[in-house]
């Protein structure tokens, strides 16, 4: 497990809107049995509707996805699928993103 990476979503009823789930949770609570997650979601799905800031926009393997940070949740680990994408790259972006849906700022 490791903040930033994006990992499969294995929910058979939610994995085609969110194929990924972007854990963000800090590895010194790696230890917890859950973990905070964005979901990510095509971005042709939701292009006319998302925020720069609270939205951010990843490429993973030629396909655009959308952070839907309005939707962070609360995870099992158990039910994270494959480990698939290290955002940590993108790690200001993130940070951006769920400051602002905290703070507005």
């Amino acid at each position: 497990m490791g903040q930033f990476w994006a990992y499969k979503n294995s929910n058979p009823a939610t994995c085609a809107q969110y194929p990924y789930l972007l854990d963000i949770q800090s590895d010194l609570l790696s230890g917890l049995r859950t973990t905070i997650a964005i979901p990510l979601t095509p971005s042709k799905t939701v292009a006319s509707m998302s925020l720069s800031r609270l939205n951010p926009v990843f490429v993973l393997d030629d396909e655009s996805f959308t952070a839907m940070t309005q939707d962070i949740a609360g995870v099992d680990r158990n039910l994270l699928g494959a480990q698939a994408y290290d955002l940590s790259a993108y790690r200001s972006d993130i940070i951006a993103a769920v400051d602002f849906v905290l703070s507005g700022i």
